[in-house]
């Protein structure tokens, strides 16, 4: 039988020590260290934690919910959506690794866990949109069949129905 490296599961602030976090980008490290709290505290964004057998923080995510206006997404799927100006989204707006554990394949993996966990979500949406803080950025998810919106090679989504 073999051990999964990392227990995904919900920040709890209390428990999970982030104060040794470190992906390289500050302002991902510092939202983890000091904002994420609030965040989750105000109902504005759920983080998720992939922790190691030592309880470290390895990486993390952001959800919350979104809209996207129906004009951004591609003919195909806006075809089969309702003439709204608008459909809900559900937004990735962060993710990060620590870069002890970068190249081990845990960014792709938080990204599969924030497609399963949004497409099973009880709260209806149609997308999965991230905004790509870089072109590097957006190549990783590109190369996770991510699609970007129109006009907005930064901003990228993924239908739901695809996971489900």
């Amino acid at each position: 039988m073999t051990h999964a490296p990392f227990l995904i599961a919900a920040l709890d602030a209390a428990a999970h020590d982030r104060s040794q976090f470190d992906s390289g980008t500050l302002a991902l490290d510092r939202y983890l260290r000091e904002q994420v709290s609030q965040d989750i505290r105000r109902r504005v964004a759920a983080c998720f934690v992939a922790l190691t057998d030592e309880r470290r923080v390895a990486g993390y995510y952001t959800l919350a919910t979104a809209s996207v206006p129906l004009a951004d997404l591609p003919d195909g799927l806006r075809r089969k959506l309702p003439r709204y100006g608008s459909v809900p989204a559900i937004r990735m707006g962060r993710l990060a690794v620590d870069a002890a554990f970068k190249g081990q394949g845990l960014g792709g993996a938080l990204l599969v866990n924030a497609l399963r966990r949004a497409a099973s979500s009880e709260i209806p949406a149609v997308v999965l949109i991230v905004d790509a803080k870089d072109d590097q950025a957006a190549a990783f998810y590109r190369h996770h069949a991510s699609t970007p919106l129109a006009d907005s090679p930064l901003t990228l989504f993924l239908p739901l129905a695809s996971v489900r």
